[in-house]
């Protein structure tokens, strides 16, 4: 469970960049939970008018990465239409505990087909049918795209349903409002940003032999969205995070660049 809560968390973080001009840029975050660093998260993201493509790798330190070692990158391409993003691919790549996970999912015509995905999704989870995955998107395009949007209105409304492989899940965004954060030696950010809640919510994919009344409970927390680079458009510099069993999270920006590095992407070309 913690691989899935953080694996939530860090598709919150890639930033929201301008769509009317080509622009790369990553950062790094770094997530707590009860005041313990947990896990450290690198983003990168290259976005133009009519593309995209962005990757999210985190690994667990700490008493985490002592009692549940692991790391997990994920990479999406996809194109713009209107305001939505459209993947082509996605491919998520970890090891956990010592163990292999893949996940690699193309889109015919708006549509995931799953070409690989280790372990089995049968050893885990009961399957999602495939009426319900129909015109679902991969959770980092979501994001991808709700950020977009809070970053061109101003707000973050809307609603969305993402599939990887394994799980239905459910995402809504409502604006919060504008805040001030603090200074903080977590942080490389201190100032006002937008706050936008959002929960998550899974509907298909449960566990085998879980507890579907527990993992179908919403979970909730907060981004906050700012401008971090001059003239550049916000990004997200705060989560907070409800999970199912390790508490709250939170996860601070540490660090932004330029460049993007998609490491993935020569292993799996298109």
């Amino acid at each position: 469970m913690l691989r899935y809560s953080l694996a939530l968390i860090a598709t919150l973080l890639p930033s929201a960049t301008n769509a009317d001009t080509p622009t790369s840029l990553s950062a790094r975050y770094a997530t707590y939970v009860a005041g313990l660093h947990m896990a450290d998260i690198e983003t990168a993201v290259s976005t133009s008018p009519r593309t995209y493509r962005m990757s999210v790798t985190f690994r667990t330190t700490g008493l985490a990465g002592f009692f549940y070692s692991g790391s997990q990158t994920g990479i999406v391409r996809g194109s713009w239409q209107g305001g939505n993003a459209v993947p082509e691919q996605y491919i998520g790549e970890g090891t956990w505990r010592g163990a292999k996970r893949i996940a690699d999912i193309e889109y015919e015509h708006g549509q995931p087909k799953v070409r690989q995905l280790v372990p089995p999704n049968e050893t885990e989870r009961e399957p999602v049918p495939e009426n319900l995955r129909a015109n679902t998107i991969d959770m980092m395009s979501a994001m991808m795209q709700l950020v977009r949007a809070a970053s061109s209105s101003g707000r973050c409304e809307g609603t969305v349903r993402t599939y990887e492989g394994r799980r239905l899940v459910e995402i809504e965004a409502h604006t919060g409002g504008s805040e001030i954060l603090p200074p903080s030696d977590r942080s490389s950010f201190a100032g006002r940003a937008l706050r936008c809640d959002f929960s998550t919510r899974l509907l298909a994919g449960f566990s085998l032999g879980g507890n579907h009344a527990q993992e179908a409970r919403p979970m909730h927390g907060s981004a906050w969205l700012a401008p971090v680079v001059a003239g550049g458009a916000p990004m997200v510099v705060r989560v907070s995070f409800e999970t199912h069993w390790i508490g709250d999270a939170i996860t601070e920006l540490t660090s932004v660049g330029g460049g993007a590095d998609f490491a993935l992407a020569a292993d799996h070309p298109p």
